[in-house]
């Protein structure tokens, strides 16, 4: 067990603009700006797993052409980072557009009322995961995601690295690769990709099944200590 303090402190590295963490977060607003970007005129579902500060949607978001069309829930268990989230959210003016939740993100049930979703996020959560778990997500994505949408997620790159497979998991899941980005001389990776249906995995080429999701499943076990990037 970490000490309660432990995600908060974590979280500080963000504050020090030359730091990894700060590299990643850019690389996922830049990814989350131009799922926006591609949706199509109406609402814009959003959920962010494990969201911690919610940096990444919510500023965002507050800058966004689109952001009065965005209904979004960021969930978090460690209460310090939903008070942050929250109080990030009013100071940027996106409060009604972004609700920040303290609750279990492993849990489908947390996501109720948001799915369909048509922008996923799953940042920093595959690094702090076991591959099964991982793969298990993955396969889950498709009754996640509206058709056409969006999963934004990050893995860290460290022996084994998994990326690939995590790749080609999504691909067997019914999505296309969006985009994958790897700096050089870093081991942290942002992977994006569409959901477009039409394989064994998914089930349904439309996509949007939730109504499908047993809203009591645990979709993973995070044990992570955040030592790097996730």
């Amino acid at each position: 067990m970490r000490d309660a303090a432990h995600w908060v402190r974590w979280h500080e590295t963000y504050e020090d603009p030359d730091s990894a963490l700060s590299l990643r977060l850019r690389l996922v607003q830049s990814e989350v700006r131009e799922a926006l970007d591609r949706q199509a005129p109406g609402p814009i579902a959003i959920v962010s797993m494990c969201a911690g500060q919610g940096r990444d949607v919510i500023d965002v978001v507050a800058s966004h052409r689109r952001r009065e069309d965005v209904r979004a829930r960021l969930v978090e268990r460690d209460p310090a980072l939903v008070a942050f989230a929250r109080r990030r959210a009013a100071a940027y003016g996106v409060s009604r557009h972004v609700e920040v939740v303290e609750a279990d993100a492993s849990l489908v049930c947390s996501y109720a009322g948001f799915l369909p979703a048509d922008l996923v996020l799953i940042c920093g959560v595959f690094g702090n995961i076991g591959e099964r778990d991982i793969r298990g997500t993955v396969s889950k994505m498709p009754s996640f995601c509206a058709p056409g949408g969006t999963v934004i997620w990050t893995r860290h790159r460290r022996p084994p690295d998994l990326t690939s497979s995590v790749r080609g998991w999504f691909v067997h899941a019914g999505f296309e690769e969006v985009s994958f980005v790897a700096p050089p001389g870093t081991v942290l990776s942002v992977g994006c990709h569409r959901f477009v249906g039409g394989s064994a995995a998914a089930g349904s080429a439309a996509g949007g099944n939730s109504q499908d999701l047993d809203p009591d499943l645990r979709l993973f076990d995070f044990f992570g200590d955040g030592a790097l990037p996730a």
